[in-house]
């Protein structure tokens, strides 16, 4: 095993090399202090290493190489794209780059959004409180330098303040026209008190992309995130969700992720106010060289909240899925219920699921539970629908999509949940 210090050094030393490479991009007083606070983080951390104890599952090396590489374009063959049949607020980006023409007017009642290269021209701001704040937070117990390099680097996001209850959701739609395109994205959310969002996103983004998105929920407060990680085979990614949750306040996000080469997504949230609550849930399906990362850390830090963590993945044909969660609970979060649940289905033997479920408590009087699984097909359930006549292929559906619907029920709008169950069912007719 490498010394702690000799493998310090080399992270390190591997920062170096890639920050040299880079130069802060230029902006008013209260970014350009985020950014240089976020860079110095990036160079006391160094890059993320396979031995790091949170990495050991998952490569890093093509999300830190210096030279993103060519993931080819996805041909979607005319299909909808996700989430089209909705009236919704369309922001788009493409290659990671906001794109206002394609765009719809930056004007919702109840909402305040403004692109983060226009703000960060500016010496003062409402995000200057929020960018970079919670990726900074976030960095204890433990490091995420991809988070930090994004904050230092981020041209491109949007800033999106919700003062009320807006009549259609915000979607952030990534398009890719490139084949070596290479985005970071750097949202800023805040959701007053009272107020409810509702945060669509779409779509593979780049050939390899840095994201990050910091939350600010208030009292009373409720927000819905609803991430569809495009189809693109070759694609490669980190995706950071930092969300600090109010008194009283709500948060409910959920992922789908099907296809790619290398994603992993990040959760940090906080429950700082009494009696919030905070659920997240993902889906994914994957084959072939597929590798898959949920890494997620709910921080029970105020009495009565509750937590729900739900992650199913169906992986198939050397297809790789990591589930890493954690729930602490401080002392002073009393009467805490978390749940924490991880499954894989795996389809053939050659698929693998490699999990690390969590728990560290401090109080006394709580409710918690985890619990990790994996296994085939259970073939008594698939005699029972054969015996019914239905065809193999078919029953073998069915029990997939009954496998994944304990995620896609935790999307609360159940227009959005059967979208996404359609295109799930789709991908898998497709794949046999």
């Amino acid at each position: 095993m490498m010394p702690r210090a000799k493998l310090k050094a080399q992270k390190r030393d591997a920062a170096e090399v890639l920050l040299k490479s880079r130069a802060v991009p230029a902006g008013g007083a209260w970014i350009t202090k985020a950014r240089q606070a976020a860079l110095s983080r990036v160079s006391e951390m160094g890059l993320p290493n396979k031995r790091d104890e949170y990495w050991r599952y998952t490569d890093p090396r093509r999300l830190t190489d210096s030279e993103g590489q060519a993931a080819r374009l996805h041909d979607s063959q005319g299909e909808l794209p996700v989430f089209d049949r909705f009236d919704r607020l369309k922001v788009v980006f493409v290659d990671g780059v906001f794109d206002p023409a394609q765009s719809d007017p930056l004007a919702l009642e109840g909402v305040e959004i403004v692109p983060l290269a226009e703000a960060a021209q500016t010496d003062l701001h409402w995000a200057r409180d929020l960018y970079g704040t919670l990726e900074a937070r976030a960095q204890s117990p433990v490091e995420r330098a991809l988070a930090s390099l994004n904050t230092a680097y981020a041209t491109e996001g949007m800033l999106i303040r919700v003062t009320g209850k807006p009549t259609k959701p915000i979607s952030l739609i990534y398009q890719r026209s490139s084949e070596q395109a290479d985005a970071m994205v750097h949202h800023v959310v805040r959701v007053e008190a009272g107020a409810v969002a509702t945060i669509l996103e779409n779509g593979p983004m780049a050939a390899r992309f840095n994201q990050v998105m910091e939350v600010e929920i208030a009292e009373g407060a409720t927000f819905h995130h609803i991430r569809a990680q495009g189809r693109d085979h070759e694609r490669a990614g980190a995706a950071h969700l930092f969300v600090r949750v109010g008194v009283d306040a709500q948060l409910k996000s959920f992922t789908l992720t099907a296809n790619g080469a290398l994603i992993r997504n990040e959760a940090v949230i906080w429950l700082d106010g009494a009696d919030g609550s905070a659920h997240i849930a993902g889906a994914t399906v994957g084959d072939g060289a597929f590798h898959h990362d949920d890494t997620v850390f709910i921080n029970h830090a105020a009495p009565r909240c509750e937590s729900r963590q739900v992650f199913k993945k169906v992986l198939r044909s050397g297809a790789v899925g990591v589930f890493q969660g954690k729930i602490l609970v401080d002392q002073i979060a009393q009467l805490t219920d978390g749940y924490q649940i991880s499954q894989s289905l795996l389809l053939n033997e050659d698929a693998q699921f490699l999990a690390k479920p969590e728990l560290e408590i401090y109080a006394d009087d709580v409710k918690c539970s985890h619990g990790s699984t994996s296994g085939e097909i259970d073939p008594h359930q698939l005699f029972y629908l054969r015996a019914r006549g239905i065809p193999e292929d078919q029953a073998k559906l069915l029990l997939v999509l009954s496998f994944l619907a304990e995620a896609l029920d935790e999307i609360a709008d159940t227009a959005y949940a059967e979208d996404l169950r359609e295109r799930l069912e789709a991908w898998l007719r497709r794949r046999g």
